[in-house]
């Protein structure tokens, strides 16, 4: 009969989103073993078991990082556009917070909320739509590394709409709350 936790192996490795094949090759072992293991077919040595037990616990532990989250194309906002043409855009692409440019370097953030927080406070929508971003803008979101973990961007996201991911002191990528879902997801 096999050992109890080598059925853990088949869990641990669909959990991980890996094939047979993938843990295989990172284990340096063969397909097949793998796969007469999670079929309870054989019983491997310690050896070949602690070898892919301890493939298993490196790929558990390591954190997502912000070039694996980030959106890599980035819409932004001119800060000289109008807000009537940034919001158009945003509603056409389904996101409702984008940074503000000025030519590539980042300069503040403008959202959705703010803009509508305006409104709802009664400033006329055609005034608030013909005004340019940067008289509306906010302070910039964020920005991170790329090789930023997880953890430190989801507490980033907690007080902030998104976070830039900068490389080489030029915006890379963007991460929001959705981004953060679809990888927990």
């Amino acid at each position: 009969m096999i050992p109890p936790e080598l059925s853990n192996i088949r869990r641990m490795r669909k959990k991980l989103g890996l094939s047979q094949t993938e843990l295989a090759k990172l284990s340096k072992v063969s397909q097949s073993l793998i796969a007469r293991i999670e079929s309870d077919e054989v019983d491997p040595g310690y050896k070949k078991v602690t070898g892919i037990f301890r493939t298993l616990s490196s790929l558990q532990q390591k954190e997502v990082t912000a070039r694996e989250l980030m959106t890599v194309n980035i819409i932004g906002a001119s800060k000289d556009k109008k807000i009537g043409e940034i919001t158009k855009i945003m509603m056409e692409k389904g996101i409702s917070q984008v940074p503000v440019f000025d030519r590539e370097r980042v300069v503040g953030s403008i959202s959705e909320e703010t803009i509508n927080e305006l409104i709802s406070k009664g400033r006329d929508p055609h005034e608030v739509y013909g005004t340019r971003v940067s008289q509306l803008m906010e302070e910039s979101f964020p920005m991170v590394s790329p090789e930023t973990q997880m953890s430190v961007i989801s507490r980033l996201l907690e007080a902030n709409k998104a976070v830039l991911v900068i490389e080489k002191g030029k915006p890379a990528g963007i991460i929001t709350k959705t981004n953060l879902l679809k990888a927990i997801k």
